[in-house]
């Protein structure tokens, strides 16, 4: 059984928000192409002072990137014209106040599965 050894970042970006962090790494394929990795760090902090990072990764690969960005435009612009582009939630806004019957489930993150594809 052979070990996946991670290829090492070509170029980096790095997006801080909150308590999440996004990366998005440019790597070569075993064919010397490149791929786009998005990986997802979100701290979590324990009652004891103590933290950990869950990490969620996407690979996109150059096939995939004018559908990709076509449907995550029209996603990200759908949200924008419905809701505006201001942040609403009890999270970050103190005075929001839930609808009557509104939902209180939170989302749970332990629903995520960690994916590892192999380069190609």
């Amino acid at each position: 059984m052979s070990e996946r050894v991670e290829q090492e970042e070509i170029f980096s970006q790095v997006l801080r928000a909150g308590r999440r962090t996004y990366f998005f790494d440019v790597r070569s394929t075993k064919a010397d192409d490149y791929y786009l990795t998005v990986t997802e760090s979100k701290k979590f902090t324990h009652d004891d002072g103590s933290f950990h990072y869950q990490k969620h990764k996407i690979y996109l690969y150059k096939e995939d990137f004018t559908d990709f960005t076509e449907m995550l435009n029209k996603a990200t612009d759908f949200i924008v014209n419905e809701k505006g582009s201001e942040v609403i939630s009890e999270r970050h806004q103190k005075d929001y106040k839930r609808e009557e019957g509104a939902s209180t489930e939170a989302t749970s993150t332990e629903s995520f599965t960690d994916v590892s594809f192999e380069d190609i």
